[in-house]
């Protein structure tokens, strides 16, 4: 294959790899319009992805990244924290960040999703649950868009390596190495994203913080007389004690320079009874 063919080659899958890319926000068609027929073939089966990608995501079970926060009261909190893990390894999950000590503490486990629901009623038996909340993030729509990506790079990372094979001269082969080895390092970092987002599915995060004392609910505010009467005293005090600290750190400054000045006026007004008497006399 000759110079210039193999790199209309090259030139055509990276327009394919980018209108594709740009695909789901709707961009890179003006330029798909204005290559080569050829191109257009090329180009045609992956642009017919991104309407079966949005059917795909109406149709599927919804992807829930799910977390889970829970504030326990426990006599014995490092008894508590051994308590929730070892449940969290009974339901196939595991222990990751834990931090303690006799009065407070906190870790958190991962555990299968479908487990969570079970595993925080479950907080119940080993001391007060004083907070629970439950959260998830729906990322269907990231999966299959991450999904539709890796499928896309894969035919590109294919046909740039038939491209290689056909390589003829030394040239060749490097701007087809640099640009398979590009493509290459995008479709591993979209089989990482997709992994991990996989992974957040599957197993939930529990985070439980355990203390001897309950945390104090907020007092009720009062309103009325009585109320208006606290908080102007609050304020007050609040006042005085600005006051107060001020005036503290003033007055080494006000000794240090007072009394030298005190001094000076003495010894001017000394001087100007003398002249005075002076010139009476």
């Amino acid at each position: 294959m000759g110079r210039p063919v193999l790199l209309v080659g090259v030139a055509l899958l990276a327009l394919a790899t980018a209108g594709c890319g740009s695909g789901f926000s709707g961009g890179g068609a003006g330029a798909r319009d204005a290559a080569q027929p050829q191109a257009a073939k090329n180009v045609a089966p992956q642009q017919e992805k991104a309407p079966e990608a949005v059917q795909s995501v109406q149709q599927q079970e919804r992807q829930l990244v799910r977390t889970a926060d829970v504030d326990l009261r426990a006599d014995d909190v490092l008894k508590a924290i051994g308590e929730v893990k070892d449940r969290a390894r009974s339901a196939g999950g595991f222990a990751g960040q834990e931090s303690s000590t006799k009065k407070s503490g906190s870790v958190t486990v991962r555990v299968p999703s479908s487990e969570l629901d079970k595993l925080v009623r479950g907080l119940e038996s080993i001391g007060e649950v004083t907070r629970s909340e439950v959260r998830s993030e729906d990322v269907t729509e990231q999966l299959v868009d991450v999904e539709s990506r890796i499928a896309t790079q894969k035919a590109s990372v294919e046909r740039l390596r038939a491209l290689f094979e056909r390589a003829g001269t030394t040239s060749e082969v490097a701007e087809v190495e640099s640009e398979l080895t590009k493509r290459q390092a995008e479709l591993e970092s979209l089989q990482r994203r997709n992994a991990s987002l996989q992974n957040q599915v599957a197993m939930a995060t529990l985070n439980v913080d355990v203390a001897t004392t309950p945390i104090a609910p907020p007092e009720e505010e009062q309103v009325g007389f009585l109320g208006a009467l606290e908080s102007g005293w609050d304020a007050l005090v609040a006042v005085t004690r600005i006051v107060l600290i001020g005036v503290g750190a003033m007055l080494p400054f006000l000794v240090a320079l007072g009394v030298p000045a005190a001094g000076v006026v003495y010894l001017l007004r000394r001087r100007r009874r003398v002249t005075r008497m002076n010139e009476a006399g």
